[in-house]
């Protein structure tokens, strides 16, 4: 069959259409246009998250600052915003309200941890977005009326103590002088081997813990050239900071990381895996959900352990039919709000089995692990877009305290 199109048009015609919708098609594919920290185009808005999107890769701002208030159950924390060139003297030292995005992340000591495991004082690198159109509570104001520059920034993402950051950075402190007393201690941040910083004189207190392989150690330990992580406090009020607790070692450095590393999934086990709903089939009663990757991901591999008789599981919490097969794996969900508290999960969970376990892209914020359940009921909360829990009935069942859930403060 003759073709009509090639035949009586111009090629130059076909070749400009296809350009054409090449670019319209490329346009389409690309991110939309955004302000990040190391963009020079500092006229472009801050990019906002979109509500069941997860944010792309560079779009938050970086924030450093101490910890000097908290509320882990909401998880909400207080910040002093740390000293930078670009602040006038008048705005210096003050406080800054964030609240933790239900995929937001929190490390301590180089592994996954709540707010509650950090200590008050603290010095924290966190990654955040500017504060959602609806959320009308004012900043936080002191001083006669002073308000934090960052202030319009509100949802976070990403929360590190240094050793976390330095960890992660590939960074490491070389001690060059230690000077026990006058309480000083010059060091050098190495990266690769090579000093990438110039030297620094922090502050040591009576108080400084010092770790030495599986324990405690004084003061007097520290040496010349050893190659230590540290947790700062007080960053920028009278120098560089002083150092809160100091790892010499390797075997220090481990154990502290296994420690909180432990301590984090006995967290997730009595809490749930957080997670939001992507779809959601009434008639067959399925939820597809997408994990977030604020959890060690060596928990996702106790999705498909079987457990026949979960320990002090009630029956109840599967609903009418329940489990169809005890021979594989399954589980329940609570409904959480945005701060990852649920409401009565005791009471509020229902499930069954685990029909499919999937891969989805991993992006920030996205585990990259997502599961479909087939649930014996379904609550008004199972819907796109809202927050749940996932509890595997691998898991031991466990009522966490009153205050950690919402039942009674609506």
């Amino acid at each position: 069959m003759r073709n009509v199109f090639l035949d009586e048009r111009p090629l130059a015609l076909l070749l400009f259409a296809v350009a054409f919708f090449s670019c319209l098609a490329t346009s389409f594919a690309q991110e939309p246009q955004f302000r990040t920290d190391e963009g020079a185009d500092k006229k472009l808005p801050w990019f906002k998250p979109v509500a069941g999107q997860f944010p792309p890769k560079g779009s938050p701002h970086s924030i450093q600052g101490e910890l000097i208030r908290m509320d882990h159950q909401e998880r909400q924390f207080v910040i002093r915003v740390d000293r930078n060139d670009s602040q006038d003297r008048g705005v210096w030292d003050l406080p800054l309200s964030l609240d933790m995005l239900p995929y937001g992340s929190i490390y301590y000591n180089g592994a996954f941890a709540a707010l509650c495991d950090i200590p008050l004082g603290t010095h924290l690198h966190t990654w955040c977005y500017v504060k959602g159109e609806s959320d009308e509570r004012p900043p936080l104001a002191v001083f006669h009326d002073r308000i934090s520059p960052e202030a319009e920034f509100r949802r976070c993402i990403l929360v590190e103590d240094d050793f976390t950051f330095r960890v992660r950075q590939q960074q490491i402190w070389r001690i060059d002088n230690v000077d026990l007393e006058k309480k000083k201690l010059s060091a050098t941040l190495l990266q690769n081997g090579k000093p990438v910083s110039d030297l620094k004189l922090f502050d040591l207190l009576s108080r400084t813990r010092v770790y030495k392989e599986h324990g405690f150690v004084t003061l007097e330990s520290l040496e010349k050239d050893q190659l230590v992580q540290f947790n700062l406090t007080w960053v920028g009020l009278f120098g560089p900071g002083r150092i809160q607790e100091i790892y010499l070692d390797e075997i220090s450095r481990k154990l502290a990381f296994d420690q909180q590393m432990q301590r984090h999934q006995l967290h997730i086990r009595e809490r749930g895996l957080p997670a939001w709903v992507d779809a959601v089939d009434d008639k067959k009663q399925i939820v597809t959900m997408t994990f977030f990757d604020s959890v060690d991901p060596v928990l996702f591999d106790e999705l498909t352990i079987i457990n026949p008789e979960p320990i002090g599981w009630p029956a109840t919490l599967f609903g009418k039919g329940g489990a169809k097969d005890d021979l594989a794996p399954k589980g329940t969900i609570a409904v959480a709000r945005e701060s990852l508290m649920t409401y009565d999960p005791t009471n509020d969970r229902k499930g069954g089995n685990i029909l499919k376990i999937s891969k989805t892209p991993v992006v920030p914020g996205c585990s990259g692990v997502q599961i479909q359940l087939e649930c014996g009921m379904m609550l008004e909360g199972f819907r796109p877009g809202k927050i749940v829990c996932f509890y595997p009935t691998s898991w031991p069942f466990v009522t966490v305290p009153m205050e950690e859930s919402f039942h009674g403060r609506e």
